[in-house]
């Protein structure tokens, strides 16, 4: 059977004040009245139904979460004791899987990304299942629509096949976050995709990866499966978990793969990471301004205007980001909005945690 994972543990702090601990940014309406995790379920509901939707987040975010989407089973969410990277909790995802379906086959997709065309997101995420039973591990890459030094890339290798209308490449290789002219280059080569974050595989493939690439943290995860469905599991994770080294998905598993294959495809992708990305996402004012809120502004231009009780006023405003909420407000110029992350981090230093 073909389920969909649902990563919903990430921790948000490019979004930070709107986004805490204790309310992560998939738990936010960011966009429209739905939040992010509603948003990821309402895309897939048709493909994969409530029972086979998985979803992995914390403890802490369980209640909130699960009170979000109550259409699934509680037993469809899989808690980590604290948060180990992509690549752990994607394996914690794949060992449930296992013991529920052998023979299983899942999409890792995410909580916090905005998906446009969600008809052709569908269509991609079935033909990705046809790629996936023959053993390839598939990525889906975006086609670029500028030279973004935000997202990693994929390079695009020798043609594999055409899936429905999908062709389909492997993969010759992994690129971090690149400099602005390398971007370029790569971007007008047309090799180059977008790396969404976005996988399907077969569990076993998976799981045999993990144990190649990650024997430690496989063998720990073994002691996991082992527990599944006793008395003793939650004992044994919360044993094990914390000493699990953190990483990534890309970093452990894929950087260092056999067969990935990519399928490229143009379905209105967009990573809500960070303020800054709400431009290309909500509607501006005729002064390049998104608002939301109430707002009185003179000669106030291409700025985020962010708050949902007092009045934000603005004089003189270029190009900045403001943020209220009930007990912070964010000010930062667009250009530097990733470093928003560094204030949470300052905050937890200077022993702020409470605003954290």
């Amino acid at each position: 059977m073909y389920h969909a994972v649902i990563m919903a543990g990430g921790s948000g702090t490019r979004l930070w004040p709107l986004s805490r601990k204790k309310s992560p940014k998939q738990a936010l309406k960011l966009i429209g009245e739905r939040t992010m995790l509603n948003h990821a379920v309402d895309r897939i509901m048709a493909l994969f139904g409530p029972e086979r939707i998985v979803v992995v987040t914390r403890d802490e975010h369980y209640q909130v979460l699960s009170g979000q989407a109550p259409e699934l089973p509680p037993d469809n969410f899989i808690l980590e004791p604290m948060g180990r990277g992509t690549g752990p909790a994607i394996g914690l995802a794949a060992i449930h899987l296992r013991k529920k379906d052998p023979d299983a086959t899942m999409a890792v997709l995410t909580a916090d990304h905005f998906i446009a065309d969600t008809a052709r997101f569908r269509q991609a995420l079935a033909s990705a299942s046809k790629v996936a039973a023959n053993g390839h591990l598939v990525t889906l890459g975006i086609k670029p629509s500028s030279a973004s030094t935000g997202f990693g890339y994929i390079k695009q290798g020798k043609s594999l096949s055409t899936v429905e209308d999908f062709p389909v490449f492997g993969v010759e290789r992994f690129i971090e976050k690149p400099d602005r002219e390398t971007a370029t280059a790569m971007v007008k080569s047309g090799d180059y995709a977008w790396n969404s974050g976005m996988f399907i595989w077969r569990v076993d493939r998976i799981l045999e990866e993990f144990k190649r690439q990650m024997p430690d943290f496989y063998a720990q995860l073994s002691q996991v499966e082992a527990a599944l469905g006793t008395p003793d599991y939650q004992a044994t994770i919360r044993r094990v978990w914390p000493q699990a080294a953190k990483e990534t998905i890309d970093y452990g598993i894929m950087e260092g793969a056999k067969d990935v294959a990519v399928i490229r495809v143009d379905i209105g992708w967009s990573d809500v990471g960070s303020w800054g990305s709400l431009f290309e996402l909500l509607p501006t004012d005729k002064n390049g301004n998104i608002i939301v809120g109430p707002h009185a502004g003179i000669d106030t231009r291409g700025s985020l205007l962010f708050g949902k009780k007092r009045l934000i006023a603005t004089i003189g405003l270029k190009d900045m980001i403001v943020v209220d909420t009930e007990d912070a407000v964010l000010v930062c110029p667009k250009d530097r909005e990733q470093e928003v992350r560094d204030i949470v981090e300052r905050l937890g230093k200077d022993g702020l945690d409470a605003w954290s």
